[in-house]
């Protein structure tokens, strides 16, 4: 390959090494240059273009890439279509995402010019998440390394998703006077709520005494029908040969670990009965936060057996979020009050689902103002001085839109590819001291300030330390903040898409809070823009 200026009169057939805008005209960088384009650019009184001239062992950037994805193993992964030198994976099934990072970094090391980049190993996903994305980095690549990349990958997995196998399982739970009622059906509310997230289902429950005959014979008789056993004890495993292992072992079954360097999650016990998993699971899987039950829950019900290697191995990454039972000499929050909201209001999207006159949402008139605008003045109401407008599709007719008004604007000229490089440019213009960032979509115009008050008054009760959601009638909507601790997960994100996943596996408390059907009301069509009485403009 060959970058580098040429005259325009030798620039026929090349490929554009940068874009060229000249008025209307704007051509894309990677486009090929036709002879109708270069006499375009001459009328312009351009004498001189940065191109790209393909050797005869080059492959182009789409090709490249969409090559490369094609040696991957397709089963239950979807690729997108290679666009500017990016093929994007997605998962087709909630499952168990499995890298093997040493074939990873093997691909990322043939070249510079190939990058394979996917989530952290062993992360649970939901049908439609994206989980890895392929990107060439110059517009053409030799045909020799993407061959090695094809090679490796056909020989070697470099990640897959395993589906979850929906279980039927079921609770033992230890009874002890010290132990309340209530927090034993918190217990059963919360092990049924992390069951569903990959289609199992608690069973049955038994509480028991907290002895070893007792817990055994609950665990026998629930292998009967059940495919899953867990046991919570009503008080901590404290050695090997407690009551939840020996309860295990009475049974007839086999223990197989107990403790693992995950905190909180370090009192876990793995059992099993025949081919049945007996979990002992830790105090803290009382409590939805993340932990190191949902590590190994998550790897059972993918259909994988988690080896002493395997649990041993997780302490690096193993230190989760404090737990306030957890002995610390480090400084406590206090109950402080967090840093200030920002709001970003996310306008840069292409609004593809408009079709094909070229109208975009954002700028039809509700009540005789541009949608755009009334996002953002409703935004500034609730947080004057706090906002930032993320700009990219028709950039210049949005922020025209909102002449006048003062809110911070960034560029994300990655709009293209997707709602998570406009999180990250938004999440990056956020004054330091910030506690959270309240995420608006620009095209809800059912949202008040008053709304915004709302979601941010329950932040500000719960010192920062949690999700707020908006709802409807208890199905999730917008807006969200998302508190600081989020930030670096929100920074990892690629592609075309949003908060969900770290909403759902941050680990923090989520907060909903029912604003009724603004909640959900977003425009993403014409009929959606009129029927929501908005006049549509060119």
């Amino acid at each position: 390959m060959r970058f580098g200026p040429v005259r325009l009169a030798d620039a026929e057939g090349a490929l554009l090494g940068h874009s060229v805008k000249i008025g209307t005209m704007k051509l894309a960088k990677g486009h090929r240059l036709s002879a109708d384009d270069v006499a375009a650019l001459a009328e312009a009184d351009l004498t001189e273009v940065i191109v790209v001239r393909l050797e005869p062992d080059d492959l182009a950037e789409d090709e490249a890439a969409a090559r490369i994805a094609a040696a991957i193993a397709p089963d239950h992964l979807r690729f997108s279509r290679a666009a500017t030198g990016r093929v994007n994976v997605y998962a087709t099934v909630a499952g168990l995402f499995v890298a093997n990072r040493a074939v990873v970094d093997q691909l990322n090391r043939i070249d510079p010019a190939i990058t394979l980049a996917c989530l952290a190993d062993h992360v649970a996903v939901d049908a439609g998440d994206m989980v890895a994305t392929i990107k060439i980095i110059p517009l053409a690549v030799q045909q020799a390394l993407v061959e090695r990349a094809q090679a490796l990958l056909r020989a070697d997995l470099a990640f897959e998703v395993k589906p979850f196998t929906p279980r039927r399982a079921a609770l033992v739970a230890t009874e002890l006077p010290s132990l309340k009622g209530q927090v034993m059906d918190k217990t059963r509310a919360v092990l049924t709520a992390r069951l569903l997230q990959s289609g199992s289902r608690l069973d049955s429950e038994q509480r028991v005494a907290h002895t070893t005959e007792a817990v055994a014979a609950a665990i026998s008789d629930a292998a009967v029908s059940h495919d899953m056993i867990i046991v919570f004890g009503a008080s901590a495993v404290a050695d090997p040969d407690d009551v939840i292992p020996a309860a295990i072992r009475r049974a007839g079954g086999v223990v197989e670990h107990v403790g693992m360097p995950v905190d909180p999650g370090n009192l876990l016990v793995l059992g099993r009965l025949g081919d049945i998993p007996v979990l002992g699971a830790p105090g803290c899987a009382r409590s939805p936060r993340e932990n190191g039950f949902d590590w190994i829950l998550d790897r059972l019900i993918a259909g994988e057996w988690p080896s002493n290697a395997d649990i041993t191995g997780l302490g690096v990454g193993g230190l989760l979020k404090e737990i306030p039972t957890r002995p610390q000499p480090r400084e406590g929050t206090g109950g402080k009050r967090p840093g200030p909201v920002g709001i970003v209001v996310l306008a840069a999207g292409q609004a593809s689902r408009m079709g094909p006159d070229g109208r975009h949402k954002l700028l039809a008139e509700f009540e005789g103002m541009p949608l755009v605008r009334r996002s953002v003045e409703t935004a500034i109401a609730a947080v004057p001085g706090r906002v930032i407008v993320v700009t990219g599709h028709r950039e210049a007719e949005i922020r025209a839109a909102l002449a006048g008004l003062q809110p911070t604007f960034v560029s994300n000229p990655d709009y293209r590819s997707g709602m998570a490089a406009s999180l990250i440019a938004g999440l990056s213009a956020l004054d330091a001291d910030s506690g959270g960032m309240l995420v608006m979509l620009a095209d809800m115009p059912g949202i008040t300030s008053a709304h915004l008050a709302k979601l941010i008054a329950a932040f500000e009760a719960e010192s920062g330390r949690a999700v707020v959601r908006a709802v409807a009638d208890g199905q999730r909507g917008n807006p969200v903040i998302l508190p600081k601790e989020t930030f670096h997960a929100v920074r990892q994100l690629v592609g075309d898409v949003g908060a969900r996943h770290i909403v759902e596996r941050c680990g923090l408390p989520v907060i909903d809070v029912e604003l009724g059907a603004a909640a959900r009301l977003d425009l993403d069509t014409p009929e959606a823009i009129v029927a929501a009485g908005g006049l549509l403009r060119d």
